[in-house]
């Protein structure tokens, strides 16, 4: 068992600014940072990512650790990924000055999401993040592709970004996200997050997404990167049809009927209207036609 962490190891609007200030760090808009500072709202998170005891976490943009402190409350150890210097620097001092008992449980990356290929310690098991809003989706997809151990992803993100995550097919936010994410994962929303529990508070609200990793991946002969062009090329011109929107994926309009009808879409059917699964047979059949071409 974990020894409990005192009452006020968690930050407070008061401590976040105290911080904030020590340090000088103003938010900044480049790098989308608001600060959580309401301790119920991490708790809340840590409990809606259903974080256990034995799980390995990955945070990515930490802060001043808000979230970081909650979810060593709960988790065995907690990997956090940080890009900026200052706040990097000043992390580990926080976590063992208001967590002492759990400071060896917990590990720094300082270096840019997007650029990390390896996490010091055992596997991740989860994904927990407050992700800034202009890189969510890119990293989202950047961690879920680089460590297949994750299982559950929990992430905080702008509102608008998690209907886009969560959207089924048929839905007018239907994109490129939605259909990555779920390669992956089955995605859902998982709640909204008011905007003052933030410093500074933003001028949009949030949204949780829930990911939880495919038991079995994608049954598909089509390599992900193949897949991943066909979704780019269909959202590229989403009111063109598949037909014309594939032409230059395919080779040709013609081409690219002959993928659709092989996969079973109509050629006039749009992007939005496609699964995963979907998008996955047009590509093998692509895949399969350079198969027979290629000398035996």
């Amino acid at each position: 068992m974990t020894s409990s962490p005192t009452p006020d190891a968690l930050l407070g609007p008061a401590d976040i600014r105290e911080l904030a200030a020590a340090l000088g760090v103003r938010p900044t808009k480049q790098r989308g940072q608001n600060f959580v500072i309401d301790a119920n709202t991490v708790r809340r998170i840590v409990r809606t990512a259903q974080v256990r005891p034995d799980d390995v976490v990955v945070e990515v943009g930490p802060g001043l650790g808000s979230l970081t402190l909650a979810l060593l409350e709960v988790a065995d150890r907690v990997t956090a990924v940080e890009i900026d210097d200052v706040l990097a620097g000043a992390l580990p001092a926080t976590i063992t000055a208001r967590m002492p008992e759990r400071a060896d449980r917990f590990a720094l990356v300082h270096s840019d999401a997007m650029h990390v290929t390896e996490l010091p310690g055992p596997a991740p098991t989860a994904l927990v993040a407050n992700l800034p809003y202009n890189v969510a989706v890119p990293v989202l997809l950047h961690m879920l592709d680089t460590f297949p151990t994750i299982e559950r992803t929990l992430v905080m993100v702008q509102a608008e970004v998690a209907d886009r995550l969560a959207a089924p097919p048929g839905s007018k936010v239907y994109g490129v996200p939605s259909v990555k994410a779920n390669w992956y994962a089955e995605v859902k929303r998982a709640g909204a997050i008011g905007r003052n529990v933030f410093w500074p508070a933003p001028n949009v609200d949030s949204g949780l997404v829930s990911l939880v990793r495919r038991a079995e991946p994608l049954k598909t002969t089509a390599a992900k990167r193949e897949v991943f062009a066909v979704v780019d090329a269909a959202f590229a011109q989403r009111r063109k049809t598949l037909r014309a929107a594939l032409s230059g994926w395919a080779g040709s309009a013609a081409a690219a009927e002959e993928a659709l009808v092989a996969a079973g879409v109509s050629p006039q059917a749009r992007g939005e209207s496609l699964t995963v699964e979907e998008f996955a047979r047009i590509a093998e059949h692509k895949a399969n036609q350079h198969q027979d071409k290629e000398p035996a």
